[in-house]
This record gives C-alpha cells, structure tokens and sequence, in this order.
C-alpha cells in the first residue's frame, strides 16, 4: 500500500478543510469496508485519509417535517434496525437486510453505499472503469455474466450501491457539503454513467462530501424492495427492484420502478411505471409492468439470464409493496 497521511477530524468543517482538488489528494473514510481493499490492491491512491466517523453531526435518523433525514454515517445495521425506517420505508429496510455479512453492516455507511466503487472484476484489476485494451472494451467478449444489461456501455459495469434504487423510486435528495458550501442532488441525478475512464460514477467532486440523505415521508406510500441472490450469505444481488406506489384509493396514481445491479446506476423503469397509473396491483397488472421494465434490455454474451431475473424482481417487489406477497432476499 502507496503511504498515507491519516486525518481524523472531530468537526465537519475541519474535515472539509482537509480535503482537496483532486483524488488523489484526498478521500473520505467512513466505513473502510470498499476503500481500504481498492488501497490494498493498488487500485486506487492517495496523499491523505480523512476519516469521518466521529464527526456526530454526520449521524442519527430522525423525523424532519417532510420526511426522514439520514446521517451519512449511519450503519447498516442502524438503518436496519430503525424503527421509523422499517414502519414507513420497508424498500429501505430490505435493502438494509439485504447486506448479509454482521461486519460489514456493522461497518458499512449509507454514504460509503452511495460512493463506492464498481465492484466490476475488470476494474478492480486495473482495467479501468470501461475495461479498455488495446482502444477495446474487454466486457462485450469476455467474462461478463455479473455486468450490465442496461445503458449500451462503454460502462458496463453495474451500480454497486445497495440502498441507491430504493432512494431513487422514494424520490430521495443527497445532500452534499464542501468548503465553499453545500448543494442538494436527486438521488436519481446522484448516480451518472461516467463520460470517460477518469470521470466517476457519482456526481460528488473531490472537495465534497455526502453529510445527509433526505427522504420524502412516504405516509400513504406503498414501497419495498425485492433482491435476488445466488446465495443467501455473503454476496452481491444478481439483479433487484425497488418500487414505490403512491395510491388513490385502490389503485396507483403515480409509481416509480427502479432496477438495481443491471446498470451503471439504478435503472429507471419510466414507462413500465407510467403503465400502471390507474390500475390496481394484481398478477396481471404485475407481470405486464415487469414485462414492460426490460423492455429496452441488451444482454452481453453470458448475462442474458439477468432480463429474467429483473422482470422477476419487478414483479414480487410490486405485489410485496401491495400487500400480496412476502418481501425475501431470493428466489
């Protein structure tokens, strides 16, 4: 591992004022969970590391006017076990679920969520965010069965984020701080498909860090998330939907359906959403949104199994959001 200097500031603004112009300047540390792996493998470098951990104004969960504000220091396993997100946000609290392993939902942040890396293998080898050899992307022809189905490349990698669909269909903002002063961001505009090798995936610049999500109440807002895994333990979703439903009575008057692992950033399902405007939810009318959701799908030589999976996913998350079937982590 390149050396470091290591900053563990007690104030926000201490911390901002520790940041700088580049990356390779300096980085946040929250949890460690995705940046102390991406230094050990000489994946990534840089002069300084400011951890963020005991800054309390980045913490807590609690109840705003219009919604629920998250520190962007909040675990996993805080998350999960919040009350108030599991009454109002279950798309929320089976995401929280979602992460397996107790070490890193002890560890892992809800803004190391947002900001981690691809966990593409191409990348994380050192091929760069589009995988390019020799002017070519290796994805199209190589080992692609975990990449993207969405978005056409030249990323091809998927959105490692787990909580980013959920906060997408709820509408959620980002808050961002730097220096110089702070900025809100959609949720759904947070997450960007890279212009090229050296852009990120997530619209936050070097100087700038995530202080707080900010979550719109979702009273009357039917909402969940459905994942599907190989496997139950340690390990990344092969595909998952997050819905939310905002009701007229019996029947929905706006959704949002967001994919997650089949893009490089959560995949907006709009027209199969905008399809279900004064339906009820049903098998019938489930099935056709999912149908609708991987309409546009363009599956790479071994990752066509992942249409399937999505549409699945779709489904079960619209009839748990509605109360016609349970919420699990696979198939």
């Amino acid at each position: 591992m390149t050396p470091f200097e290591y900053s563990s500031p007690a104030s926000l603004n201490e911390a901002l004022g520790l940041l700088g112009s580049s990356w390779s300047d300096a980085v946040v540390l929250a949890g460690g969970t995705d940046l102390i792996s991406l230094m050990k493998d000489g994946v990534f470098s840089t002069k300084r590391v400011v951890n963020v951990k005991d800054i309390k104004d980045l913490g807590g969960i609690h109840k705003t006017g219009h919604g629920l504000r998250i520190g962007s220091t909040v675990t996993f396993d805080e998350l999960a076990s919040s009350p108030l997100v599991r009454g109002e946000y279950p798309s929320l609290h089976e995401a929280a679920l979602g992460i397996a392993s107790p070490q890193i939902r002890n560890m892992g942040t809800v803004g190391g969520d947002l900001c981690q890396r691809p966990r593409c293998w191409y990348y994380r080898g050192g091929y760069g965010l589009f995988a390019m050899k020799d002017g070519k992307s290796l994805v199209p022809n190589g080992e692609n069965k975990y990449h993207a189905i969405f978005g056409g490349g030249p990323a091809y990698f998927v959105s490692a984020s787990s909580l980013g669909p959920a906060l997408v269909a709820l509408g959620a903002t980002i808050k961002l701080a730097s220096s110089s002063g702070s900025r809100t961001v959609e949720a759904a505009k947070f997450f960007v498909i890279p212009s090229d090798e050296n852009a990120r995936e997530i619209d936050l610049k070097p100087n700038e860090l995530v202080t707080e999500i900010l979550v719109p109440s979702a009273s009357g807002v039917k909402n969940a998330t459905y994942e599907i895994r190989q496997r139950e333990a340690i390990d990344w979703p092969l595909a998952t939907a997050s819905v939310a439903l905002h009701m007229k009575g019996s029947s929905v008057a706006k959704a949002s359906i967001v994919l997650g692992h089949v893009a490089p950033t959560p995949w907006e399902a709009s027209q199969a959403a905008a399809g279900l405007a004064g339906k009820t939810i049903s098998e019938d009318t489930a099935s056709q949104a999912a149908e609708a959701a991987v309409a546009g799908a363009q599956p790479l030589s071994q990752n066509g199994y992942k249409v399937q999976l999505a549409k699945v996913a779709v489904k079960r998350a619209l009839l748990a959001a509605a109360g016609k079937a349970h919420t699990a982590h696979h198939a």
